[in-house]
């Protein structure tokens, strides 16, 4: 019984190979044990000669008694599911790049062809009604310029305003130690993209980012005109930088039982910057329990059936919030953000019992 545990126990603990070899040196029935395990060791033994010749040339023993160890030791050989994972990301960054130049090579034959037609355009036309077009063409861009002046002069007022007397909306930065670089790259995108929402709101709230601190920080200062952005920027955390504000803050997480029917302007809602593909679940609940501070959910359940998961994407969550501060209707704020693939609406979702009982009372033919 233990010669064939043992058996079981090698010949499910060793790679393919192994398993062969040792099939092939496997006593025959009624061999003693002892000639068994001399010949086991034999080949454990030139099994490891082979790995000297194929490898650096040392054993293991060797390696723990030199005292000069290589610096650069042969790295492991990856598993075949990290080998498919490894091409996968090869093969999407160079799709990625392959993209990237098209639309770049796109957009110069485009402002080429604008620039040859406005060439050919000038050529065929008289000196003095040149001079005319060149002259309009000059005042299109002279007024199309204002225009985005004094949008922009609009913009920041709306800002000045939002930081006086708006809602208070925090990014919530602690979790870059959680994510690695594509997950830091994705939020750094989304954060963007909320300040951008935000800045075109009629109704603007006002955005802190939090804990802003190391590779996060350094993603974010990449962006062009980051410095220049009208928001709050913290390498403190929010228990630090508001401390004098703690009964206002209130940790938005879809783990909460409170569920969010207004919103208080009074009151510092706190968005998780956390983009980990469901990987650490339940853990802006826990932080907000640890620290003793409110938390609460999104009603979305109450207005619409998610296809899979409540949890959204950060520019998701204060793009709701920001548009239940023009419309203040929950149900229109989240059809106007989370997305059709997302979402299983009501409609559908009887269309398709109608569809189904048609098809169960429909009389067969045979």
């Amino acid at each position: 019984m233990s010669i064939l545990f043992c058996v079981l126990a090698r010949t499910y603990g060793h790679p393919l190979a192994d398993r062969e070899r040792y099939f092939q040196n496997a006593p025959p029935q009624g061999l003693e044990t002892c000639s068994y395990l001399q010949r086991r060791k034999t080949l454990a033994k030139s099994q490891m000669e082979e790995a000297i010749e194929n490898g650096n040339g040392t054993t293991p023993e060797d390696q723990i008694n030199d005292p000069n160890p290589n610096p650069n030791p042969t790295p492991p050989t990856l598993s075949k599911n990290a080998r498919k994972k490894v091409l996968k990301l090869q093969k999407y960054e160079a799709k990625k790049a392959e993209r990237k130049a098209f639309a770049k090579e796109k957009k110069q034959k485009h402002v080429e062809k604008k620039r040859q037609e406005w060439a050919e355009k000038l050529a065929s036309v008289s000196e003095e009604e040149k001079s005319k077009l060149i002259e309009s063409r000059k005042e299109l861009r002279k007024e199309r310029m204002g225009k985005r002046s004094e949008e922009r002069g609009k913009k920041m007022e709306r800002l000045r305003k939002a930081r006086e007397m708006g809602q208070k909306i925090i990014i919530d930065l602690e979790f870059s130690d959680l994510m690695n670089p594509n997950e830091i790259s994705s939020l750094v995108q989304q954060i963007m993209y909320c300040y951008a929402v935000n800045g075109r709101c009629t109704s603007p709230g006002h955005l802190w980012l939090t804990g802003c601190r190391g590779e996060i920080e350094a993603q974010l200062q990449k962006l062009p005109g980051f410095d220049k952005w009208f928001i709050e920027k913290e390498s403190q955390s929010y228990i630090e930088a508001l401390q004098d504000q703690k009964e206002n803050l209130v940790y938005l997480t879809a783990d909460a039982e409170t569920v969010l029917d207004e919103l208080d302007p009074k009151k510092i809602y706190v968005v998780g910057g956390l983009v980990d593909r469901n990987r650490w679940k339940g853990i802006t609940m826990k932080k907000a329990q640890d620290q003793g501070i409110q938390s609460a959910k999104l009603p979305i359940a109450s207005y619409l059936k998610m296809s899979s998961s409540q949890v959204l994407t950060v520019n998701q969550v204060v793009e709701i919030l920001l548009k239940f501060l023009e419309t203040r209707n929950w149900k229109s704020s989240f059809f106007q953000v989370v997305p059709q693939r997302k979402r299983c609406d009501a409609e559908e979702q009887e269309d398709g019992e109608r569809k189904k009982k048609c098809i169960e009372e429909e009389p067969s033919n045979g």
